[in-house]
């Protein structure tokens, strides 16, 4: 698309423009050292990048998913992991579509004025999986507040989170008629709560991706912190995963673009036996390829963001999107490493960097089994497979 015809054109400059401040070496000298982009996350704090979709009378900007995803895409094109803020995107629309006036005007403002961060969402956990309705974690309702009990895992930056979302059954497996009701959703001020009944341990992992497990043990909630009717947590979920899936596409979009230009930028300029090794057809063949299947992922992705844009039902739109995107970046991954051969393993070229980080969504938020086991059930009228 030429850029005069891109309506969000204005959006990507003033992302990049802001992303200049902050070069590879940044992103690589964080990820040598396990650390957290701080600085950089401040910095889209303070622009206002990331209270994006909150209402303008909450101080937001209140625009809608198509922009926020145009954000998470370039944050990612221009060589940094959204993975360090896109909670902050998308965790609070739990509160905006299903939170009572009062927890609203509590925490909206202070969420989008970058004082109260919420990026930390807690529903995993060891023995259930994708099984949500199994679920272990337990929230009891007794004088006035509610008791957790119970264990999560994979929960990202707890660490670097005032706030999380948390679902627990409130009543039984066994007394619900249906396994997806009797859960509930809190608001958890993990300033409060860690160290007085709940625990944490980070992950080490593949990624620098600060994950962590987290260990309740009759950690006391208020009352007020439930979010929506109790027993109703589930459906208040499954409706913010289709944003989080459709801004995680956007990322994989963003990485697939930045693979593709590294790779045609080394194409063009390493010089074995007396040509550009991109004048080979062996070479430029596959990040051909490569670019094509970014480009339709992308289509995908704006066709979920205008679904949902317009509270239209976006749950297919928002999986298929998700899996074409983590599929186009692992492919542009691999051939912006083949591109670069044996330097794509060289930690100065960051591609071996960003190679481990978008590998990842194959496997999260939702793995690619069970996109297509949805797709197999709800689009093309196959049996249920489990």
């Amino acid at each position: 698309m030429d850029k005069h015809d891109d309506p969000y054109q204005e959006i990507r400059d003033a992302v990049r423009s802001l992303c200049a401040e902050f070069p590879d070496e940044y992103f690589r000298k964080i990820d040598e050292q396990r650390g957290y982009p701080e600085a950089f996350v401040d910095a889209l704090m303070a622009a206002g990048w990331l209270s994006a979709m909150i209402p303008e009378e909450y101080g937001g900007s209140g625009l809608g998913l198509a922009e926020a995803s145009v954000i998470m895409e370039e944050i990612n094109r221009c060589g940094a992991n959204a993975g360090a803020v896109h909670g902050q995107m998308y965790n609070m629309g739990t509160v905006l579509r299903h939170g009572s006036p009062e927890q609203k005007q509590k925490y909206l403002p202070e969420i989008a004025a970058g004082r109260l961060r919420i990026q930390s969402m807690g529903v995993t956990e060891p023995t259930t999986g994708t099984d949500t309705t199994k679920i272990k974690t337990t929230a009891v309702k007794k004088d006035g507040r509610y008791v957790v009990n119970g264990q999560k895992v994979w929960i990202s930056r707890v660490q670097h989170s005032d706030l999380m979302v948390l679902l627990a059954r409130t009543t039984p497996l066994a007394e619900v008629k249906k396994k997806s009701e009797g859960m509930s959703i809190f608001i958890v001020d993990l300033r409060e709560a860690i160290g007085k009944g709940m625990e944490v341990r980070p992950i080490p992992n593949m990624v620098n991706h600060e994950t962590n497990e987290l260990f309740f043990d009759n950690l006391e909630i208020p009352e007020e912190n439930l979010i929506g009717e109790e027993g109703r947590g589930f459906k208040y979920i499954l409706d913010g995963l289709n944003a989080e899936r459709t801004l995680i596409a956007a990322e994989c979009i963003g990485d697939g673009y930045w693979f593709v230009d590294r790779a045609v930028k080394y194409a063009n300029e390493r010089v074995v036996f007396d040509r550009p090794i991109g004048k080979n057809q062996g070479v430029q063949f596959p990040i051909a390829d490569a670019f094509i299947e970014v480009e339709a992922a992308n289509l995908m992705r704006f066709r979920a963001c205008e679904l949902f844009d317009a509270h239209k039902p976006c749950g297919a739109e928002a999986n298929m999107a998700k899996y074409l995107a983590a599929k186009a970046s692992w492919e542009a991954a691999n051939v912006c490493l083949q591109t670069h051969g044996g330097f794509g393993f060289a930690n100065e070229y960051d591609v071996e960097r960003k190679f481990r980080e978008t590998r990842l969504y194959q496997v999260a938020p939702i793995s690619t089994n069970l996109i297509y086991s949805y797709v197999a059930e709800h689009l093309l009228g196959l049996p249920r497979s489990f």
